[in-house]
């Protein structure tokens, strides 16, 4: 007998980036979850893997299973996935889902598509683990910053007039051009940008360094002396420097779009799209894929060649960026993230506290769910017993399979629910 619908035991992973103790969304996810875990205040809570990815397989919560990963049971039951998955994706889970709580920034960064990751892991298998691509959507818990994607030029051309020391390293041939690049031509601009951003990113050691700490010193000169920085977008690059000095990514600000997410709002990063996270918590999904090319605000490899020749130069504002949800018409509770990618998509449930009953429906794949928000006792035809639902509770259903809620909390429920809609 193989049970289809079991509450998950799920991996956190500790990096230095992650919000330390209970000011982490993992962290207090983790405590309303189990009781007896205890939160560690001075350990950083970075991500919760609710998925089958080998370096934290979710660890199935049912008697009938005794310790067995979910990567194992999927492995022996296939069909829990759904024909159109299961043939797809060659029996695997196809996505990771993940919850994220930021505190300093992380990497600036783009994940290759297909091809270039076929390509990556045939040349640096140390570096790029696998040969799958690796989009990506976020999905705010509280307010998010990150950066994404190239601003419109005017902006980056403003910051080339105020910020000396940005000039002098694209140097003023490149800077000239990109001034001079019409919005009529748009290869002409994203040849431009490509120039300019390139020669940032490849800048001797020495020179950029020197630069950054001249003007990271005239930028705290101007804070002491009261005035505005806004010009030269000085909040963000002197907190950015104190959390990687001496960093070639703190430049990329008079670049890339500065995004800020309210809870519910989501940006989707495709193929070659440049981001960093900077803070905030969040939900994410993603295709299962350890391919990131990194080059700066990271400890980790970094591989500037490679991202300055993959990225996408398009530019365009940051209220371009930001994903929308669409309200299901079937039930007004479900709110759709569906990207363009056949990888994955996420339901944002919010259950009003009128409802006392709520079925999640079948799908024809298999989802994981997430409890935000809210308390309920959870039934199904497929599961060993009744489940208490509360916040920080993870549940894998396979395809076909539905959980009747029954709610218990005053305020209603918040749940995400990552799937695959072939």
């Amino acid at each position: 007998f193989s049970p289809a619908v079991f509450p998950l035991s799920c991996a956190v992973q500790s990096y230095s980036w992650g919000k330390r103790g209970l000011e982490s969304e993992v962290a207090k996810l983790l405590a309303s979850s189990d009781p007896l875990v205890q939160i560690q205040l001075d350990q950083p809570y970075a991500e919760l893997w609710m998925g089958t990815h080998p370096r934290g397989d979710a660890i199935i919560q049912d008697n009938r299973i005794p310790q067995k990963t979910l990567g194992q049971w999927i492995a022996d039951n296939p069909a829990c996935l759904g024909a159109k998955v299961k043939d797809t994706f060659q029996g695997s889970l196809p996505f990771l889902f993940k919850v994220l709580s930021v505190n300093t920034a992380l990497s600036i960064q783009a994940h290759p598509n297909k091809e270039l990751a076929v390509k990556l892991h045939a040349q640096f298998p140390e570096h790029y683990p696998d040969a799958n691509h690796k989009p990506e959507m976020a999905i705010a818990l509280t307010p998010f910053e990150g950066l994404c994607g190239f601003r419109p030029v005017e902006e980056i051309v403003s910051f080339l007039q105020t910020v000396p020391e940005l000039r002098a390293l694209i140097g003023e041939v490149a800077a000239e051009q990109l001034e001079r690049s019409g919005s009529d031509d748009p290869r002409g601009v994203s040849a431009a940008l490509r120039v300019c951003f390139t020669r940032l990113m490849k800048s001797e050691k020495k020179f950029f360094v020197d630069q950054l700490n001249m003007l990271v010193k005239r930028i705290s000169q101007e804070v002491a002396e009261g005035k505005d920085t806004s010009g030269s977008n000085g909040d963000l690059l002197l907190r950015l420097h104190s959390q990687y000095p001496g960093d070639i990514g703190c430049f990329t600000i008079y670049f890339l779009n500065l995004v800020r997410l309210e809870p519910g709002e989501a940006i989707f990063l495709g193929a070659n799209e440049p981001h960093a996270y900077l803070h905030g918590d969040c939900v994410e999904c993603m295709a299962c894929s350890d391919n990131t090319v990194r080059a700066g605000l990271t400890p980790k490899f970094i591989d500037v060649l490679t991202l300055c020749e993959m990225l996408n130069y398009t530019p365009a504002p940051s209220s371009s960026k930001i994903f929308p949800a669409v309200q299901s018409q079937l039930d007004p509770s479900i709110y759709l993230y569906d990207p363009p990618v056949p990888d994955f998509a996420i339901m944002r449930i919010e259950i009003p506290a009128s409802i006392k009953l709520y079925l999640v429906s079948a799908m024809d794949s298999a989802s994981i769910l997430l409890v935000i928000q809210g308390t309920a006792v959870g039934t199904s035809t497929a599961a060993a017993s009744e489940m208490t639902l509360r916040r920080g509770s993870v549940l894998f259903i396979s395809a076909n399979e539905s959980i009747s809620l029954h709610l218990s909390s005053p305020d209603g429920m918040l749940l995400f629910r990552a799937c695959c809609l072939l």
